[in-house]
């Protein structure tokens, strides 16, 4: 969910709401926990969350199914910036390593336009989609968006010139972008 509303008066635990509506063993929510970099919450109630342990403690119960995809709804609200880059990484990584296929919606141009492969543009309807790079030469997204916004929305990639000694994952020339997001849709901002 978007924001999910504990009531501060119920003493739900991070351990017990990992098992709701399944039951979870301890190993399964301490693993999902710590996969997500919240190992010692297990014990704490909901209530008491920060908004970055709050997203991913939602996160965490999402990957305990070992799910094929995950849909990410503005997934980021509500944290700050630096919360904000922590918790797409962690996407960026489960994506990686688990191979888990990610929709996320965001109205963030500059995140969906950097770290999708695939973007879809909504505004009551399919305007245009493709990779970011279609996608911000589109008509219909100039005319959402205006013509400005190529320079402000500039594509962020990832190049290398020289090597790091280790494999980055997005190609053996070191010239491919990073990726986050299989697909993103874009909304226009609210009104």
């Amino acid at each position: 969910p978007q924001r999910l509303a504990i009531d501060h008066s119920m003493p739900l635990t991070v351990g017990r709401f990992m098992s709701l509506p399944q039951r979870r063993s301890r190993a399964q929510t301490s693993a999902a926990l710590a996969r997500v970099g919240v190992p010692d919450v297990a014990g704490q109630p909901m209530s008491g969350l920060s908004g970055g342990q709050f997203q991913r403690v939602l996160l965490a119960r999402a990957v305990l199914g070992n799910p094929d995809l995950l849909i990410l709804d503005e997934p980021t609200q509500g944290l700050d910036q630096p919360g904000e880059a922590a918790f797409y990484r962690l996407i960026e990584e489960l994506r990686r390593d688990t191979g888990v296929a990610v929709l996320m919606v965001s109205h963030d141009l500059h995140v969906v336009m950097a770290a999708s492969d695939r973007v879809i543009c909504l505004n009551g309807h399919v305007c245009c989609e493709g990779t970011p790079h279609v996608v911000s030469n589109a008509p219909e997204y100039r005319a959402l968006f205006g013509l400005g916004t190529q320079g402000a929305l500039a594509l962020y990639q990832h190049v290398h010139d020289h090597d790091h000694g280790h494999d980055h994952g997005h190609g053996d020339d070191h010239t491919a972008p990073h990726t986050l997001a299989p697909e993103a849709l874009v909304h226009p901002p609210h009104a």
